[in-house]
């Protein structure tokens, strides 16, 4: 049975970078494409980012089951780690991966969490 999970991550962009770009790097690395038709084959998923100066911090709230958990935040880390992404309009972001740990749901995620699981 599926758990919901959450890994954050942070990464250093330039100011003029996509924030989601590094959400869409991770969609791919999960999914095969930023546009899919739902579910998520692996791991149903939301990406936030939120920037503070060049730092981008992501938080990547997932569900799978419990035996896919190490593979879906080792695809994520390696999808940060490539550091870059070509967008849909030809525009290439950049970043510097500078760290990730799995994280906790909080009480204000507990319904969307609880709706990834369930998808």
């Amino acid at each position: 049975m599926r758990q919901a999970f959450v890994h954050d991550a942070v990464v250093s962009m330039e100011a003029d970078g996509d924030v989601r770009a590094p959400g869409a790097a991770i969609t791919v690395a999960l999914c095969g494409h930023w546009e899919h038709e739902p579910p998520c084959p692996l791991a149903p998923h939301h990406t936030t980012a939120a920037r503070s100066g060049d730092e981008v911090r992501l938080r990547v709230l997932f569900a799978a089951e419990p035996a896919a958990e190490a593979e879906v935040r080792g695809r994520i880390e390696a999808a940060l780690s490539r550091a870059g992404l070509d967008g849909p309009d030809g525009v290439v972001t950049r970043w510097r991966f500078r760290g990730a740990r799995p994280g906790l749901v909080r009480s204000d995620e507990a319904g969307h969490a609880e709706r990834l699981v369930q998808t």
